[in-house]
């Protein structure tokens, strides 16, 4: 099928965000009193757990953190949260990934829908996006999907198909770009074909299934290294490229024939 879309992750994937959302989340802590510190190791076993509303839940619960916060408590921190990252963000602490900005640009010259797919807030995407892209850089994605516009977040599918639905696309039309394991698993969940382009937490592991992995989308003169999956002359992700990788290999012989073997018999001709 033709490509019609290409669908971002955020976190990670459009931006090395996560370790300012560490820093925030720290942040946050303190001015709200509470003797809690996320380090990087920490850090990293908590990104297990999408969304920062049920990450502070989830070190509750099973990391020890004391006092126990009602829901409406945490989501009052998270929203403090939230305003402290907007605010670093808004002050220039964060750019795009290399060839992001290059390959958004290559996808609306071509005439391919963009969308976004991520767990993250509303007002951690606008803050990102508007200073990242310029002002009216919202109106280059037809849906952005974020937060808690689904009721189950990653690793489950729900947000890709939450897009899908608004696109009105079918999964192998698009391609998502992601960054962890639990977002390949929800893109492929929902039956899209998906690029992992590698970051800071999201580990090296768990990239099987993906279409490519690679350590970034490449600029001229920052060339990127393609870790699996076919090699890439031009050392720049392009929609040439991503087209051919995710082209259905080619039946084999072998393959051809067993297929054909297990096809069901055409019924006789009928006989007047």
């Amino acid at each position: 099928m033709k490509l019609s879309a290409l669908i971002f992750d955020v976190d990670g994937t459009l931006a090395e965000t996560e370790e300012l959302h560490r820093q925030t989340f720290n942040a946050a802590f303190a001015q709200a009193g509470l003797p809690w510190y996320w380090d990087e190791a920490l850090y990293s076993r908590l990104l297990e757990i999408t969304g920062g509303k049920e990450r502070i839940r989830h070190y509750i619960a099973s990391c020890g953190g004391r006092p126990i916060l009602d829901q409406g408590a945490i989501a009052s921190l998270h929203a403090d949260k939230t305003a402290l990252y907007a605010a670093c963000v808004k002050s220039g602490a964060i750019t795009l990934r290399p060839g992001v900005n290059r390959l958004l640009d290559e996808a609306r010259s071509s005439g391919l829908t963009i969308a976004i797919a991520t767990t993250t807030s509303p007002a951690n995407v606008r803050a990102l996006v508007e200073t990242t892209l310029g002002s009216n850089g919202l109106s280059r994605f037809s849906v952005i999907a974020a937060g808690d516009c689904v009721p189950a977040k990653k690793p489950a599918p729900d947000v890709y198909r939450f897009v899908l639905e608004r696109l009105g696309l079918a999964p192998d039309a698009c391609i998502a770009l992601e960054d962890t394991p639990n977002g390949l698993r929800a893109a492929l969940a929902a039956g899209i074909p998906t690029l992992v382009t590698t970051s800071c937490y999201g580990g090296l592991n768990g990239f099987s299934r993906a279409l490519a992995v690679v350590d970034h989308l490449g600029d001229p003169g920052k060339p990127c290294t393609v870790l699996q999956g076919p090699g890439l002359e031009a050392r720049m992700v392009d929609l040439a490229w991503l087209r051919d990788v995710a082209r259905p290999a080619p039946l084999d012989r072998n393959e051809q024939a067993r297929r054909t073997s297990q096809s069901p018999a055409s019924p006789p001709c009928s006989r007047s």
